[in-house]
């Protein structure tokens, strides 16, 4: 490592955190597209997840202007990609998202439907599911915005069942419905529309859509990776590898494109930063978050050391590593919260960042719970400390 190599101190990169992610108050944003922007991509697997992650980046405006953002103007929409993971990204994003890496995820959903329908028996084949993904856009066009429950009432196509694993002690019978609608918003010809029920649902109503524009491939990952590198870098190689789900190969030839400056972190490592992003990062107000379980400022990084002390990890994560609602302060994740049946927001510190940041968690707590009125939130993965507050 070369010593001449700019230095990004960990307390820059918090400064960084804070400033990109639109979390310090003065740089929150005005619009749900905007916020998902600053991150890249927001986790929509929990549907209250999203609003609470876009909550926490906007200046003003409630659940009821996230929802005109994502059914009524459609700026915001939710595609299967990273990972293979349901994310939400603006719509200006969107086709770069789908080339880079939904169409891949799509081609192989496809692939292993056609394999449990041929291991069935029954005689259902690539032109079977031709045509009942047909009678089911058909039936959208008819009827409006279904249910996945509506939508099989009208199409009898898909309410046939299928045995998965014939013969083997994982045997099971199931419906093609889910599986026939997960292909179709897989391939961008359906979306999700408003759910049933409050915000927190995740009972959706489809509609029908146009499929995204075609990018090709590598100039899609290459703006993915420019993207990223602005809002997380310093990060590394294996940082992005880990985010998208790519493979090394298209990770180097993405960050080739883009052409990264390397810069030194505070413990001797090499990272990663946009072209020219090598100046100091001011450091914005002092500012505290509450932010719910599988948020991009939490989940954004391989190694999240530089805003996460370790010994902090088992009461923050599930078994399976995702991160439950926490608590910052200053770029730096200092506790967890929770909500009660009762409506009251909980949390507790981890540490002692001092009675500053209490004063403005304490704040921050009212104001998350004020916004969230009476709408009750789970986190769909529970993680120890969430479950104790409730409790």
């Amino acid at each position: 490592m070369s010593p001449s190599l700019p230095l990004v101190s960990t307390a820059e990169r918090r400064h960084r955190l804070g400033r990109r992610h639109r979390l310090a108050p003065s740089t929150r944003v005005a619009t749900a597209a905007q916020a998902a922007d600053a991150v890249v991509a927001l986790h929509a697997t929990d549907a209250a997840t999203l609003f609470l992650s876009i909550r926490a980046r906007l200046s003003a405006g409630g659940p009821e202007a996230i929802e005109q953002a994502l059914y009524e103007d459609v700026g915001l929409v939710r595609l299967l990609s990273m990972r293979n993971t349901l994310f939400a990204v603006s719509r200006d994003l969107a086709p770069h998202v789908d080339s880079s890496t939904a169409r891949a995820i799509a081609v192989k959903e496809r692939r292993t439907l056609l394999k449990h329908l041929d291991e069935d028996g029954q005689g259902l084949d690539a032109a079977w599911l031709a045509q009942a993904e047909s009678a089911a856009l058909e039936a959208l066009d008819r009827s409006g915005p279904c249910t996945g429950s509506q939508l099989s009432a009208a199409v009898p196509a898909l309410r046939r069942k299928i045995t998965i694993g014939r013969g083997k002690k994982y045997e099971t019978q199931t419906g093609v419905a889910t599986r026939v609608i997960r292909l179709l918003a897989a391939d961008g010809r359906i979306r999700r529309d408003r759910p049933r029920g409050s915000w927190t649902s995740s009972q959706f109503r489809w509609v029908h859509t146009e499929p995204w524009p075609a990018v090709p491939p590598a100039e899609a990952r290459a703006e993915i990776a420019r993207r990223w590198l602005h809002a997380y870098g310093p990060a590394t190689e294996t940082d992005l590898r880990w985010w998208t789900g790519w493979t090394l190969t298209d990770v180097r030839k993405a960050l080739a494109a883009v052409g990264p400056d390397q810069v030194r972190l505070d413990d001797g490592t090499t990272a990663l930063v946009s072209p020219g992003d090598t100046t100091p990062e001011p450091a914005p107000e002092p500012w505290a978050a509450l932010l719910p379980g599988l948020d991009p400022s939490g989940m954004g990084w391989a190694d999240r050391g530089f805003h996460l002390d370790p010994a902090h990890r088992p009461a923050l994560f599930d078994y399976a590593g995702n991160i439950g609602p926490t608590v910052w302060w200053n770029g730096e994740i200092v506790g967890g919260w929770a909500q009660r049946t009762d409506g009251q927001v909980v949390w507790r510190l981890l540490g002692s960042p001092g009675r500053a940041a209490e004063k403005a968690i304490t704040a921050e707590a009212d104001r998350l719970a004020a916004w969230v009125g009476g709408a009750r939130i789970t986190p769909r993965f529970r993680t120890p400390l969430e479950r104790e507050l409730v409790a």
